[in-house]
């Protein structure tokens, strides 16, 4: 059994939120909407059983859930986590443009770590420019940043990394290390610098410098996301991540099985055109497409961008004969 160190104090920061935080014989949970849960640590992949899932359904008056599993498992959509584990990491390995961006986003800022009360206090006005180039304005307020930052004071594995330029913030993350795993939660910046690579400088130097501490052994950068633009991930692998084939599979509560299909989805496909940024729309729908192409064999799934060219040696590696 693997023992995930300071994953309860990943839950207490979930709770200290406000989150309601549950426990299942296969993982954690948070409600991170109403009847819906993630489970976590992100970087985990799980195959709980059925009875499990209702059992936690059930006992928290649940009506879907979201978890990561491996390939073989029976269902689930095709998708993937954006993962680093090159122990070295160093500049030169990293494609020529990739190597040009990050040497202009050195001469531009500094990058090292910073309070979490700082993220708290500068870095919504960040936050803030990262929600809006992203067409989620509404998936956060002032508030809710401040209170996300500040939960993480005082629990071990929390770290904010910030990129300043003349003593400014430009651009910050907030990480977690969990056993050998780096995950970078969140990462903002403003707008006017992007053309500086401050988030090229950022990811950067975060991932070199903790792929150098001992017993850390990859950078997890996230889920393949249910509804952010694929640019976001596109970023990603031009720093040199790699997209690690998972199945991410949408539990639903049976009774709600009926409102989950076909033309439903077309439904919210029509309200997003109606309401483009939206972000709890945005989400509902992503996991609707999630639960219906979770349903077909992994070969007639639309695959994600990033899979596209390990595709034909997936399919053979789980379909030998």
């Amino acid at each position: 059994m693997v023992v995930f160190l300071n994953l309860e104090n990943f839950a207490e920061w979930f709770r200290r939120q406000g989150y309601k935080v549950v426990q299942s014989e296969s993982s954690y949970w948070y409600e991170v909407a109403p009847k819906t849960f993630q489970a976590f640590p992100y970087h985990k992949k799980i195959q709980p059983e059925e009875a499990e899932l209702m059992e936690l359904l059930e006992k928290n008056k649940g009506l879907s859930l979201r978890y990561s599993s491996p390939l073989a498992h029976p269902e689930g959509v095709i998708s993937y986590h954006v993962v680093q584990q090159h122990k070295n990491c160093e500049l030169w390995e990293l494609s020529k443009n990739a190597r040009s961006d990050v040497r202009k986003g050195l001469e531009f800022a500094e990058v090292e770590r910073i309070s979490l009360e700082r993220l708290a206090d500068e870095g919504w006005a960040l936050q803030s420019d990262t929600l809006h180039r992203q067409g989620r304005e509404d998936a956060q307020d002032q508030s809710g940043w401040e209170k996300l930052c500040r939960s993480a004071i005082g629990l071990d594995g929390f770290e904010a990394w910030g990129a300043t330029h003349e003593n400014q913030l430009v651009a910050s993350a907030l990480c977690f290390i969990m056993t050998d795993t780096c995950s970078i939660l969140y990462q903002q910046s403003r707008t006017k610098y992007l053309s500086n690579n401050i988030n090229n400088v950022l990811a950067y130097v975060i991932t070199h410098k903790m792929m150098k501490r001992p017993g850390i052994n990859q950078v997890f950068y996230g889920l393949h996301s249910l509804d952010a633009p694929p640019s976001v991930d596109a970023f990603k692998f031009r720093m040199g991540f790699a997209a690690w084939p998972v199945r991410q599979t949408i539990f639903i509560q049976p009774t709600f099985f009926k409102l989950c299909n076909p033309a439903t989805h077309a439904g919210l496909k029509t309200a997003q055109r109606l309401f483009p940024n939206n972000s709890h729309l945005n989400k509902a729908e992503g996991m609707i497409r999630f639960y219906l192409e979770g349903k077909l064999p992994l070969e007639k799934q639309d695959w994600p961008e990033g899979l596209i060219d390990q595709k034909e040696k997936i399919l053979k590696a789980l379909n030998p004969l």
